[in-house]
């Protein structure tokens, strides 16, 4: 397995740096009425997008065999899936009262 050259310091700030402003804007998303009906469709891409991130950048997948990245996706898109059948189960079970 060949040796990779890790991130430098500064590209570990620029990831942290993206990072916060997607918090940031998830924060802001939340405060503000009018998005309220699409909190959750707004939400979940930064989610995943944070995610993605972390995973690569912090946790090295970028540089580890394909096979971790695949798993963290898969993972990632279990929890989505599970996510969403409970979303969807609560709003049939609310609107039927």
């Amino acid at each position: 397995m060949a040796e990779h050259e890790h991130p430098s310091e500064l590209q570990y700030i620029k990831v942290g740096i993206v990072l916060a402003i997607i918090t940031i804007a998830e924060v802001a998303v939340f405060y503000v009425p009018p998005l309220a009906p699409l909190l959750t469709w707004l939400l979940i891409p930064m989610m995943v997008l944070k995610f993605a991130l972390v995973a690569l950048w912090f946790m090295h997948l970028r540089f580890d065999n394909k096979l971790f990245r695949r798993l963290f996706m898969t993972g990632i898109f279990f929890a989505l899936g599970v996510y969403t059948v409970v979303i969807v189960t609560l709003v049939t079970k609310t609107s039927n009262f």
